[in-house]
């Protein structure tokens, strides 16, 4: 991940999520917060420039809504940009939000970018301690916008710049004050760009000394990433960019390889969501374009 990449890849998820917030209706996750993240002027940038990119990413919709350019941002926004970073923070949260009735008094975000829970969630600063762990140069981009939007830090979250990726090490969440408690960990977004042994490394470091009772929700690719198209070719055209950008995805995994991993590190499934099973959760009796991610699956795997 380069530095430029990493703060890009954030603003644009961000996008995708201020987006929904503003226009979409009902709400999968009503993210208020990224809003702020953005100016008014960098989010009509940001827009036109998915708009003037149209004939990548579907070239009849281009010609179909030639004179509608909103259209064709709701088109590009809600069918590429916006399915699975909503509904896997979604379901992410409800799952964390019953944890902590059960106990948890941690929270790790791995891959944080513009994370926005601890904003959103100010009555929690009480009980629990939020650790977002992500790359040096995405932390200082994050820093810098909540300063300019006038967003205080709240209390109870600290900032862990770590390249997890490469070299996780509990050393540096310990200096900001992380405990031998039972802790929630999330991994979203992140697994399909490491290997399979980067991400059989990374969960066993995590939960390796992590106390009975800790979990995990993240994403995954199943084993047809490579081979589908999706709707609107949009399996392919996220294959295409993450390639483009630098940073190809590496691993998509069988359903049995997923529980072999956990199992290796002491944890079972409680809870498995298939792109089916996402639509019914997240998105059923929409009319607009939002649809569950093909080859796209959630886990919820706790610690014996």
């Amino acid at each position: 991940m380069k530095n430029n990449e990493s703060s890009l890849t954030s603003l644009v998820s961000a996008f995708g999520r201020a987006y929904h917030s503003k226009y979409d209706s009902p709400k999968i996750l009503d993210d208020f917060i990224a809003c702020q993240f953005i100016s008014d002027e960098e989010f009509s940038a940001i827009g036109n420039n998915m708009i003037n990119g149209i004939q990548f990413f579907n070239n009849d919709i281009g010609q179909k809504f030639n004179n509608n350019p909103e259209e064709i941002l709701k088109w590009i926004t809600q069918v590429q940009l916006s399915p699975t970073p909503l509904a896997r923070s979604a379901y992410c949260e409800q799952v964390l939000l019953n944890e902590i009735k059960l106990g948890v008094q941690q929270y790790v975000i791995l891959g944080a970018g513009f994370d926005t829970f601890s904003f959103r969630y100010p009555e929690l600063k009480n009980e629990l301690q939020i650790f977002e762990i992500d790359h040096p140069a995405t932390q200082k981009f994050k820093v810098t916008r909540l300063e300019e939007a006038k967003l205080n830090i709240p209390s109870n979250l600290s900032f862990v710049s770590m390249d997890f990726t490469t070299k996780f090490t509990y050393q540096d969440l310990v200096k900001k004050g992380f405990q031998n408690k039972k802790t929630f960990f999330s991994l979203l977004g992140v697994s399909y760009y490491l290997t399979k042994e980067e991400n059989t490394a990374l969960i066993n470091h995590l939960f390796k000394n992590a106390p009975s009772g800790s979990s995990i929700v993240f994403d995954y690719a199943d084993e047809q990433l490579f081979k589908v198209k999706g709707i609107s070719n949009r399996v392919e055209n996220m294959v295409k960019m993450a390639a483009a950008s630098g940073e190809p995805m590496k691993s998509c995994f069988k359903y049995d390889e997923i529980e072999n991993l956990l199992e290796k590190s002491g944890l079972l499934i409680y809870e498995h969501l298939s792109p089916t099973k996402i639509n019914e959760l997240f998105f059923h009796n929409r009319t607009d374009y939002l649809t569950s991610f093909e080859t796209i699956h959630y886990v919820h795997a706790v610690k014996r």
